[in-house]
């Protein structure tokens, strides 16, 4: 046992020599190799590559499909949700090939037990149309949701800027102060475009009036109004802008009223057709009874 002891510890003691003697008589680096692998450009990222790549193609996309007939992008809705037409149009595209190339590939059973041809281009169509259209509808809806958020925040903005105008703050000034209070993405939308009128040296109710025309809100075009027609009344002013910021949630909770109202019609029908189920399967062994006598 012990010449093992003794055979092991001096093995460890030699490597650590040896390892000590290696470091110690290593020859220092080129300085030119060294400089180039520090000046080197990291390598792109995995996650980075497929989002240059989906912009490519989408820009190709986009120069030579956009110009039809039947392509339209809306990009007011893209501008609002933070979409850029490039991938829209790329996520269109990849849709409706995977729906014409699903049911072809999925029916390759049936084609060999004898299955019309037809069958599966007429499906494949179909799929191809309804994936086609998909991405519109979805933006539709993400971009109503938006404007709606963005409606419920202009609502607080009227009543913080009318606050700034009564405590004798110019107009300018009072818009700038009232969008530093949010943090929503509403708030930052109008952050960016008081900023951007600063850098123009434009009105800021100009900037407003130019981002409404980008993202089509309405909303915010009347605050653009009512601060370019009262810049220097701040008591008409600020009756104004709490009048607006009232009726605007006036409008937003019937909008509200109405969009449950229509969400409880839609659920009638479905209660009603489970009713009938129902009925007919508490009926369903008095009948079949009644018929076997």
């Amino acid at each position: 046992m012990m010449p093992m002891a003794a055979i092991l510890s001096g093995a460890t003691i030699g490597a650590g020599v040896a390892l000590l003697i290696r470091e110690v008589l290593r020859p220092a680096p080129a300085l030119g190799p060294a400089l180039q692998r520090l000046n080197r450009p990291a390598p792109p990222t995995a996650s980075t590559i497929p989002a240059d790549r989906d912009e490519q193609w989408g820009a190709w996309l986009v120069e030579h499909l956009g110009d039809l007939p039947g392509v339209r992008i809306p990009h007011k809705d893209l501008a609002l949700t933070g979409q850029t037409p490039a991938r829209f149009l790329l996520t269109k595209v990849a849709l409706a090939a995977g729906g014409l190339l699903l049911p072809p590939l999925s029916a390759i059973p049936f084609l060999i037990l004898g299955m019309p041809l037809y069958l599966p281009a007429i499906v494949a169509i179909l799929a191809a149309l309804v994936l086609w259209f998909t991405p519109d509808l979805a933006l539709r809806d993400k971009a109503k949701r938006g404007r709606a958020e963005f409606a419920h925040a202009m609502a607080a903005y009227l009543d913080l800027v009318a606050l700034r105008r009564a405590g004798n703050v110019s107009a300018e000034q009072a818009m700038e102060q009232a969008a530093q209070v949010g943090h929503g993405w509403a708030f930052v939308r109008i952050q960016g475009a008081l900023a951007r009128s600063r850098v123009d040296k434009v009105a800021h109710w100009d900037s407003l009036a130019r981002l409404t025309a980008e993202l089509d809100l309405p909303v915010l075009d009347d605050l653009a109004a009512i601060m370019r027609q009262s810049a220097d009344d701040g008591a008409s002013v600020y009756a104004t802008l709490r009048s607006r910021a009232k009726n605007l949630r006036t409008e937003l909770l019937a909008a509200q009223a109405a969009e449950a109202n229509a969400d409880s019609e839609k659920m009638t029908a479905p209660g009603a057709l489970l009713a009938v189920l129902v009925m007919l399967l508490i009926a369903f062994p008095a009948i079949i009874r009644m018929l076997s006598t």
